[in-house]
Formats: C-alpha cells, sequence, structure tokens
C-alpha cells in the first residue's frame, strides 16, 4: 500500500474547558482545561480531532510523493491506521482517494478551501437563533452588544473637507433610493411568467459572448465577473408564478431557458425555509434563486490565486445588486441573504461543495401591502411615513 498527506490540512490548536468541582473545592478556579489539536481539511465533511503522535507523523508525510507503508515500520504503532481513518493520510486506492484527488485538480488556493468548507451551515436557524438572543431589533442589538463602530469615518478636521457639488437627481438616482430589501412578499399574489423571465433576463442572461474556440468561451451579461468567466450559477426554488409548476429550475442564461429539475422530497415551503435558514420573510417569496459558483470555470484561470475566491464571492454581489435594481424598476420587492443552509441546499440540488458550492440566495416577487416585518426604509421610498 502506498500513502502520502492529504492535498490540503491546516491544524488547530483548540482549548477546551470544563467545570472541575473538585478543583473549586480546592481553591481553584473551577475550570479545567486542555487543549486539543483540530484538522481541518476540505475535502472532508468536518474537522477531525488528532492526537500528538499522529500529528507528529502527519507532518512526516509529503503531499505529493507516495510514500510505501513498510517504510513507516518505525511509527508509533496504530498512528498510520489513524490517519488513514481520519481521512488525513490517503492511501492509493482508499476510501478518500476519489475526494483528495478531486481536490487536487481543482486548482483550490488552501485557505480559501478551508473557510469556504468550514463556513458551511446544515439545519441552522438563523432566524430564531437572532430572536433568543435579543438581537433581532435595533434596541436589543445596542442593549446586548453595546455602541457600534461609527456609521462614518473622518479622516481631517471637517474645515479642511473639500465639499463637492450634487447633482441633478435622475430616474436612475431614483431608483436606487426606492431599492430595499424586501421582507414582506404578497402571499396570495403569484408572479405573472413574463415578469420572472424578465428579471432572469436582466440579471443572469447572457448578452453577448465571445468563441475562441468550441471550447472556449466567455459571456457578457448585465453585471461583471472577474476574467469574464461567470461562473455563478442560478438554482431557482419557485413557489408561486403564474403557468410554471413549483419545484426547482435551473437556468441557463445562453439559451434563457428554465430546465426542471427531480422534484424535492420535501414541500417546497419547507425547503424555502430550510434555505434561507428560518428567514421566514424571505421564504414568502414566490421565487428565490440560489446563486452556486462553480469554482473550476474561476479556478481554470486564477489557479490557487489567492484573490480568486475574492472575485467569486464579489460575483455574486455584483449579480445580486443588478437583481434588486431590476426588481426595483419593475415594481418588486427583493432580498439577498448569506445566512443559508449551504449543505442543505447542495444535497438538495446534488451539488458537490468544492466543486459548485452555495454562496447566496436571493429572491423577489410582488410585495404585500402591509408591512409584517420590519423593513429599513428610512427616507419612507417605499412605505409612506406616518403623518405627525
Amino acid at each position: 500500500m502506498r500513502v502520502r498527506r492529504c492535498a490540503i490540512v491546516y491544524l488547530e490548536p483548540r482549548e477546551q474547558v470544563e467545570f472541575d468541582l473538585a478543583g473549586l473545592l480546592a481553591g481553584g478556579s473551577g475550570a479545567s482545561r486542555w487543549q486539543e489539536w483540530i484538522a481541518h481539511a476540505p475535502h472532508l465533511a468536518a474537522p477531525v480531532t488528532i492526537d500528538e503522535a499522529a500529528r507528529e507523523c502527519l507532518g512526516r508525510l509529503s503531499a505529493e510523493e507516495w510514500t510505501v507503508d513498510e517504510a513507516l515500520a518505525a511509527w508509533p504503532e496504530g498512528a498510520l491506521d489513524r490517519l488513514l481513518a481520519l481521512g488525513l493520510a490517503i492511501a492509493e486506492d482508499g476510501d478518500q482517494a476519489v475526494a483528495d484527488a478531486s481536490l487536487r485538480d481543482s486548482h483550490w488556493w488552501g485557505p480559501a478551501a478551508m473557510f469556504h468548507r468550514a463556513g458551511r451551515w446544515a439545519g441552522e436557524d438563523a432566524a430564531a437563533a437572532t430572536e433568543a438572543a435579543g438581537l433581532s431589533t435595533a434596541v436589543g442589538l445596542s442593549t446586548h452588544l453595546g455602541v457600534p463602530p461609527a456609521a462614518v469615518v473622518e479622516r481631517c478636521d471637517p474645515a479642511h473637507r473639500l465639499a463637492l457639488p450634487r447633482g441633478e437627481a435622475t430616474d436612475f438616482d431614483e431608483l436606487l433610493r426606492r431599492r430595499t430589501t424586501c421582507r414582506n412578499f404578497d402571499l396570495e399574489r403569484a408572479l405573472p411568467q413574463p415578469l420572472l423571465a424578465r428579471m432572469l433576463e436582466r440579471v443572469f442572461a447572457a448578452q453577448g459572448q465571445w468563441r475562441m474556440d468550441d471550447d472556449t468561451v466567455f459571456l457578457k451579461k448585465g453585471s461583471p465577473s472577474g476574467g469574464s468567466l461567470h461562473p455563478t450559477e442560478a438554482y431557482l426554488i419557485v413557489q408561486r408564478v403564474e403557468g410554471l409548476a413549483p419545484g426547482l429550475y435551473h437556468y441557463h442564461p445562453l439559451a434563457h431557458a428554465l430546465e426542471p429539475l427531480p422534484a424535492p422530497d420535501v414541500p417546497m415551503r419547507d425547503l424555502a425555509m430550510n434555505a434561507v435558514a428560518g428567514q421566514h420573510w424571505f421564504a414568502d417569496a414566490p421565487v428565490l434563486v440560489v446563486m452556486a459558483a462553480r469554482f473550476g470555470r474561476c479556478f481554470w484561470k486564477y489557479r490557487r490565486h489567492p484573490k480568486a475566491y475574492r472575485a467569486v464571492i464579489m460575483d455574486a454581489g455584483h449579480l445580486s445588486q443588478t437583481l434588486y435594481l431590476g426588481a426595483t424598476d419593475l415594481g418588486l420587492g427583493a432580498f439577498v441573504t448569506c445566512a443559508v443552509n449551504e449543505v442543505n441546499i447542495e444535497q438538495a440540488l446534488g451539488l458537490d461543495a468544492l466543486e459548485e458550492g452555495v454562496v447566496a440566495v436571493c429572491g423577489f416577487g410582488w410585495r404585500g401591502d402591509t408591512m409584517r416585518n420590519a423593513e429599513f426604509d428610512p427616507a419612507g421610498r417605499v412605505w409612506p411615513v406616518p403623518s405627525a
């Protein structure tokens, strides 16, 4: 058997603390502390704990060259078996060999791969957690967290500022002022299919393309993208659209068409709620769009590049702003959130997190007539400000 270290692994010294009654009675602090070594490897579903002997042995393995296991006979007994069982050492024909090989071929920059894997959620209810912590209102935030950092930063004395002229407001300026996050969707009014098509065309459709050959194609969309690679795919959770069956769809940006996907094994409302981590005000939208990045598309050019993951995240940000403005122009409400259960969404769509991972969820639809959930609209552009 031949073995080597997994492609990417980071070790974290993590302090553990538990209550120690005996120590407290003996005059101590009442806290027992010890240190564990936690190994983070992107090809694994979760971090794993590693003992010191296995940790030291792991550091002796090459990540590139294969080592015959007989050459490791001097290792402490069981160390290699523990590393293989944890997936940190890879046997050439072992269970983790395929996942590790896939990661090696994907051109991830190591720290970004670890960050992406570690930050994903499964089954979280962000709304309930925020409510339980007393952080669901501005008063609660101030009470529990104290005064926030200043809203703006001043770098010189006000007397030394150079005043800039303000321009005459145009229709575009008014559009920007009406752009707000919708938390009150109309639960009774379905979205007309032409409006759905218009939104997808504005935000996710390819407006043009340039082909070097049949295999090398660059797209032009309504939002910028690093290297004109546009790695972000749009998957729709359709709940209420006229003439369109509720379900999961993939949007094809060149054909401007929806591709039906297998039905989930849970009701669409449950899927939507889980997708947005219990934020029911967003789950109410008639259409939710999962933005999933095909990392290989970006990393094809930016291989193991320390800025490539940032470019992918910026891509989703550009698209969400275009979605906001497009929806506002059509009289629709819109939202975007990164508080999502990536693991559950990827399972529903059949995605591999390191090949095509969920970045954010956005959505749009008719705004309700009543503000059931608070929205931030200080200028009263969407919700009229009550008269004094």
